[in-house]
């Protein structure tokens, strides 16, 4: 589990600036170490600048102050700007004179700066060494899932032998033919007899024609 890093911060309120003004100078310094952002405030001509030097001084003692009081391990040193915000404030109306005799109406802008400094996270000892556990529970996680695809391969083997039956059936659907083939075979003796009656019937036609001939002997006769 990650440690979540200690901030601390400074605020400096109703500035007499407007916020557009004082975000030129918070971008100058924001992400940079403290000595380097004190260097960069200390030599940047704007009105503003001495008010951000003196508000980051003050988030520096304030770090110190805190991690003494709850006794942390702080590296003053390792410290950097993580947040540079500058808020809008209230407004304040005001009227400029102008010419035959009219008023223009103008706002004074007031800007509430905040900082925010932290212990950067590539130090030894913080919060890198202890996300490094982490990676490998995620990969012996990944390992662990691989055998996983093993029962796959197994049901689809054990499903293999319900296309057996399907072939038994249609072999034993095969005798049902044989049946058949013996009804036309027994069908064939039934012609036999009709042949047969049709052989008796012939010696009745000889028997007719030898009655005619002898009738027509007797008659000639």
């Amino acid at each position: 589990m990650a440690v979540e890093t200690k901030e601390f911060r400074a605020e400096a309120k109703f500035q007499r600036v407007s916020p557009q003004k004082a975000r030129l100078v918070l971008d100058l310094i924001k992400g940079r170490g403290v000595q380097e952002a004190l260097e960069t405030a200390a030599f940047t001509k704007k009105r503003i600048a001495p008010v951000i030097h003196k508000l980051l001084t003050s988030a520096v003692d304030n770090a110190k102050y805190v991690s003494g009081e709850q006794g942390l391990d702080l590296d003053v040193d390792n410290l950097y700007v993580k947040l540079a915000l500058a808020n809008d404030g209230p407004r304040m109306k005001r009227i400029r004179p102008a010419p035959m005799g009219r008023a223009f109406r103008y706002q004074r802008r007031l800007t509430h700066i905040v900082l925010v400094v932290a212990e950067r996270e590539t130090a030894e000892g913080l919060v890198t060494k202890i996300e490094e556990p982490e990676v490998a529970a995620k990969a012996s996680k990944t390992k662990i899932e691989e055998p996983k695809a093993a029962p796959k391969a197994t049901k689809t083997k054990i499903e293999e032998p319900k296309t057996a039956p399907k072939a038994s059936k249609t072999k034993i659907e095969e005798p049902k033919t044989a049946p058949k083939a013996s009804k036309t075979k027994i069908e064939e003796p039934k012609a036999a007899p009709k042949a047969s009656k049709t052989k008796i019937e012939e010696p009745k036609a000889g028997a007719k024609a030898s009655g005619a001939t002898k009738k027509k002997a007797s008659k000639k006769a």
